[in-house]
């Protein structure tokens, strides 16, 4: 098999959760450009059935399934749709994920496990789901969207829930690696720094990234496209050998 090919995802499916929008919409259709029928799931149906759209449109099969991945009965339904239509699941992305800004003396018990069921409790769930049918086939690629707020406190943003349960998805990552490793599957992290989705859009936001497009030394946000070959790597066997690592694409933010 040469390089190129190790890259190729043909003949393979692939999960994206959060898959309507933004780097999960992207995700999905940088697997379907490389090969792959690809599922998303969300929380929005119409976004979803968009994505898939996108998804056809790259000659790929789609499924678009609505779930909310912090109730384990649906993630649980949505690996076993996946198996019943395609008959494997070779590779997934845990992307949906939540945040917003509070002051840590103010934010209140409702924000923090918010975040904390969507951001670690839901990616584990899924996790569990999908290495439960990979780990039947002997094979399979785990990536869990993390941060670099795992490795750095964000400016001028606050926000200590957000940071503090995207280190514990990282952590995640690195645990069921171990774990599973032995047994032909391969878990990672991906952490973007920061992109330029429609939450990094809203207006609040915005007055922000002039202070982030400084302290990044290519000087801009990420565009989401930028973050498909990551992932695309990390579902390919041109990782084989890559588990329990957290892939940094951030534009040098944390080299400072």
């Amino acid at each position: 098999m040469g390089i190129l090919d190790r890259f190729s995802l043909a003949g393979t499916t692939a999960l994206v959760t959060g898959g309507g929008t933004g780097i999960g919409r992207a995700l999905a259709r940088g697997f379907a450009e490389a090969g792959a029928d690809v599922a998303v799931c969300g929380r929005t149906q119409a976004a979803l059935d968009d994505t898939a759209a996108a998804i056809e449109a790259a000659g790929q099969k789609a499924l678009a399934i609505r779930t909310d991945v912090t109730q384990a009965d649906q993630v649980a339904a949505l690996v076993q749709t996946i198996l019943r239509a395609w008959g494997r699941l070779d590779a997934a992305c845990n992307n949906a994920g939540v945040n917003n800004w509070a002051p840590a003396a103010e934010l209140s018990e409702t924000d923090w496990d918010w975040v904390y069921d969507t951001n670690v409790k839901g990616a584990f769930l899924c996790a569990q789901a999908e290495g439960r049918a990979m780990l039947a086939a002997g094979r399979g690629s785990i990536i869990n969207l993390a941060s670099i707020s795992a490795r750095i406190t964000n400016r001028p943003q606050p926000q200590a829930h957000y940071n503090s349960s995207k280190a514990a998805l990282v952590q995640l990552s690195k645990s069921l690696a171990g774990e599973w490793a032995p047994h032909g599957v391969r878990v990672n992290a991906l952490s973007p720094g920061y992109t330029r989705t429609e939450m990094a859009d809203a207006p609040r936001t915005r007055q922000a990234q002039p202070i982030w497009n400084r302290d990044t030394p290519l000087g801009r946000m990420a565009e989401v496209e930028e973050l498909q070959g990551a992932a695309v790597f990390l579902a390919s066997e041109a990782s084989s050998y890559v588990t329990g690592h957290d892939l940094i694409v951030d534009g040098g933010f944390t080299v400072w």
